[in-house]
């Protein structure tokens, strides 16, 4: 049984539901906070996620990032050598979609690492009335970036694991071809 872990990064703009999904994680989904104070600093969460095919767990340690530009300059010294990331938009407001390019850019300039496991999380589809921001456009947008694509609502609860079950397995199999490349050196 291997045990691993890894700093994962959760950023994006302010109000996009955060703090939301990493506060479900770490309650396994037991409630659903309706009153959040503004994010000022990076909160750390730790979760132990485990692989049920393997038999393998990953503890993720999430950075849950402010996501006003006044908070966030302070707080990046925090991201440095990420072992994965998530970046959270609102699907009701386009412009927190537009801002995943800037924090994709700011967290990739925090790691050595070409190959970095990260997530797009499209959240809030409990108001899929309100969509703004297209699937189709977002997850393209994912792909041509490298990034997992998820829909999530935390109010709901639907899929809030999804993201950080995948962010692990690929955490997991980075660290299984490290090993393989290691033995075969050996």
């Amino acid at each position: 049984m291997v045990k691993l872990s890894a700093k994962c990064i959760v950023a994006g703009d302010s109000t996009v539901g955060k703090s939301t999904l990493v506060q479900l994680l770490r309650s396994n989904g037991s409630h659903f906070l309706k009153n959040y104070s503004m994010t000022t600093n990076v909160d750390v969460v730790m979760k132990m996620v485990p692989l049920s095919d393997t038999g393998d767990s990953v503890e993720l340690f999430l950075c849950d990032s402010p996501g006003k530009a006044v908070f966030c300059d302070m707080t990046e010294t925090l991201w440095d050598q990420p072992g994965c990331f998530c970046l959270v938009y609102d699907i009701t407001n386009e412009a927190s979609f537009n801002s995943c390019a800037k924090w994709l850019q700011k967290v990739r300039s925090k790691t050595s690492c070409p190959q970095l496991p990260g997530a797009l999380v499209g959240n809030k589809t409990d108001l899929l009335d309100r969509r703004a921001v297209d699937k189709m456009e977002a997850q393209e947008w994912a792909v041509r970036n490298g990034l997992e694509y998820f829909e999530t609502s935390g109010k709901d609860l639907e899929n809030f694991e999804q993201p950080f079950q995948s962010l692990a397995k690929a955490v997991h199999h980075m660290y299984q071809e490290r090993m393989e490349n290691f033995k075969s050196l050996v």
